[in-house]
């Protein structure tokens, strides 16, 4: 989603608490302690926690998956405090996404069963329900899956139906805990817009496999009309390192397009998908992306193209 460019890192303080699973579970493991914590704090301080006690009351007692988020994306109690102060009412509506749980969860249930039929392989590692410094609304390594609750439940822009938008982008993330190459380090040469984008747009295709909808269905409002244009531009750009166009690129408040490269990188993902004989075969080429232009080019995918409108790669949005 929005920013999550996955840095490697250590990952021992997951390894006790994790069960990767060889199978779908009957519902996701969705973790709320660290999101109960917060709000204690919260309260108790009328929605004006100091940095000392974000650090001493909330961080300090962080269960594993916090600590991971915070090294991940350097959450720190003054980049809490800070961003409460300039934008309170992101953490003080937050808290009504928690009453979507249950049925997040039931949805996630069915759609992790369409997913380990789709790629057998599958691994379904907890849901860590976080607050943070406001962003991202998700992310991912292989071996945990983060979702901000704060910025999640702002991401409007995104889906406006708040329930949908979790279901979505839990599943995209959960495509990026399926992908070898999605963790990955800035400044790596193979570190290119094509290798980006068809990482983004292959979990934003998962999404639409197991839910019904990409997880950020808002992108394509903004390529009607454009479609050739756009991706004649994201061809000249294949093989740059410069990200800046295409991805990670949203601002707030902005209504400038941004992450482009997640929508074309779907587009050349489904379209690969869509001419293979075996989909499942395919789709596990697409997860394991050992050459994206091996990819693109037997897609069949050129820029400005008519995407199928294949009802089989669809599941009911729930």
């Amino acid at each position: 989603m929005i920013r999550h460019l996955r840095f490697l890192a250590p990952l021992a303080l997951l390894a006790a608490c994790i069960d990767v699973q060889a199978g779908p579970p009957r519902g996701p493991d969705i973790l709320t302690s660290d999101v109960t914590r917060f709000y204690a704090l919260y309260e108790a301080t009328g929605g004006k926690p100091t940095v000392e006690q974000i650090e001493r009351e909330y961080l300090a007692d962080a269960t594993p998956s916090l600590q991971e988020f915070a090294q991940l994306r350097r959450v720190t109690a003054q980049s809490i405090a800070d961003r409460i102060a300039k934008d309170p009412a992101i953490y003080e509506q937050a808290r009504a996404c928690m009453a979507l749980l249950p049925n997040v969860e039931r949805r996630l249930a069915a759609s992790f069963a369409t997913f380990s039929a789709l790629y057998p392989e599958a691994r379904f590692p907890p849901v860590a329900i976080v607050v943070g410094r406001g962003k991202p609304v998700g992310t991912a390594n292989r071996n945990g899956l983060f979702i901000g609750l704060e910025a999640l439940c702002a991401a409007d822009f995104m889906n406006p139906d708040p329930e949908d938008r979790f279901v979505q982008t839990i599943l995209h993330e959960y495509g990026h805990v399926q992908q070898p190459g999605a963790d990955f380090e800035e400044g790596d040469p193979s570190v290119t817009v094509l290798r980006v984008s068809l990482l983004e747009g292959v979990a934003e295709l998962i999404a639409e496999l197991t839910s019904g909808s990409v997880g950020n269905p808002g992108l394509a409002r903004w390529t009607v009309g454009r479609e050739a244009e756009i991706e004649t531009a994201f061809l000249r750009d294949i093989d740059s390192t410069d990200l800046s166009e295409w991805a990670y690129n949203y601002r707030p408040g902005s209504d400038a397009p941004y992450d482009l490269g997640y929508w074309v990188g779907y587009r050349i993902a489904k379209a690969y998908y869509l001419q293979a004989n075996d989909r499942r075969k395919a789709l596990k080429q697409l997860i394991e992306l050992e050459d994206p232009k091996a990819i693109l080019e037997a897609s069949g995918w050129t820029p400005g193209m008519t995407m199928p409108d294949d009802r089989a790669t669809r599941t009911p949005a729930g």
